[in-house]
């Protein structure tokens, strides 16, 4: 197993770690939560850079990262709705976005064509992991910004998920067929 694979593996095996961070009852809780996510997040970005750079793009890997992904991304939203510290409809909109693009993907990749993710898509991914570990920090956040900048960024990662959403639509409406 190579090193990318082996990134998302310890990505997957992060999450339980993560999750179980919200069912401790210590101020400290949160800030390891946040630590564990910013560990897996730097996990996803070391592996996709790795897997292109060296040539190690597996189909593991092609099965397996964005599966990983989507594993964190959901666990934190949901574990930071069950908590009451992120709002519920942004939580939708976000999952949602990710349930319509896969499929698009998957119907896509059922024509044969393969379609990468783009910089909007990136700015989406970032602009969430930001929110969520903000939202998950907001103490901190308010002390040091003196307002709830972690609402703000939830909602402007909101914005790119719309946004990336439509444009890998637009782009790629060609790959389904509407007839």
């Amino acid at each position: 197993m190579n090193l990318p694979n082996k990134l998302t593996l310890i990505r997957i095996c992060l999450v339980p770690l993560f999750i179980a961070c919200f069912y401790i009852d210590a101020p400290w809780a949160l800030y390891v939560a946040a630590f564990i996510f910013v560990a897996a997040f730097i996990t996803d970005i070391a592996d996709g850079y790795i897997a292109r750079s060296q040539n190690l793009v597996t189909n593991f890997g092609k099965l397996m990262d964005p599966i990983a992904d989507k594993l964190l991304t959901a666990s934190a939203l949901i574990m930071l709705t069950a908590k009451g510290m992120i709002d519920p409809i942004a939580v939708i909109i976000i999952i949602a976005r990710e349930f319509l693009i896969s499929g698009f993907r998957l119907v896509s990749a059922g024509s044969g064509v393969v379609i990468a993710a783009n910089w909007l898509g990136k700015i989406k991914t970032t602009t969430q992991a930001v929110a969520m570990v903000m939202v998950m920090l907001h103490d901190l956040v308010l002390k040091i910004f003196g307002f709830r900048l972690d609402v703000w960024m939830v909602w402007i990662s909101v914005f790119f998920t719309i946004v990336s959403a439509w444009d890998y639509i637009v782009k790629n409406r060609k790959c389904i067929d509407f007839k």
